[in-house]
């Protein structure tokens, strides 16, 4: 009979680590682009996901809300953004990256997508990081940056729960997220 391998405590930990499962249901009023719907959302936090992060991966969703908008594999798949919409042709019509992504994702997600969205967060980090690539992002028209503080990011957290109702109100260009747990304006600011 043969041994079974020995498992390093690295890989242990790694097979041990598994994806969390948290279930949102998201109403969104967004009367800047008249859109008005629910979503029955089911997000898997990779295990490496801060709560904020994920929370953020929402915010995003809510921002930018359509029927064919869908969570990518994001931290566990570098090759897919954090958020995505493609077309019936694959056509990626819109991609989103939450952080600091370096130039060669940058210019990945501004020449694969019609339209491209960074969530950039953890406050000085964020500038430094924009000031070091600001040339790269100026190079495309269809490439947004927005920053998120990090006052913003920790209430973000305070809104999670393994089950959410999650109501997003937008309006003029003012968000505000709430649940049983209270309520949040969420404020981004375009970086540049």
């Amino acid at each position: 009979m043969g041994t079974l391998p020995r498992l390093s405590l690295i890989q242990a930990c790694a097979v041990a680590l598994k994806s969390t499962i948290f279930k949102a249901e998201l109403s969104i009023a967004d009367m800047d682009r008249g859109y008005y719907a629910t979503h029955a959302l089911t997000i898997a936090q990779h295990p490496s996901e801060t709560d904020e992060r994920m929370m953020l991966r929402l915010v995003a969703f809510a921002r930018h809300a359509s029927e064919t908008l869908e969570f990518g594999r994001g931290i566990s798949d570098e090759e897919d953004p954090s958020l995505w919409q493609r077309s019936l042709t694959e056509e990626i019509e819109l991609w989103i990256d939450l952080g600091l992504p370096d130039e060669k994702r940058i210019k990945r997600a501004a020449q694969r997508a019609n339209e491209a969205w960074i969530y950039a967060y953890g406050g000085s980090a964020a500038d430094i990081w924009f000031g070091k690539n600001q040339s790269e992002i100026r190079r495309f028209d269809n490439l947004h940056v927005v920053s998120v503080s990090p006052e913003i990011m920790s209430g973000l957290a305070g809104l999670i729960e393994r089950t959410m109702q999650l109501q997003c109100t937008i309006q003029d260009g003012e968000m505000w997220l709430s649940s049983d747990k209270g309520s949040l304006q969420v404020v981004v600011k375009e970086m540049g």
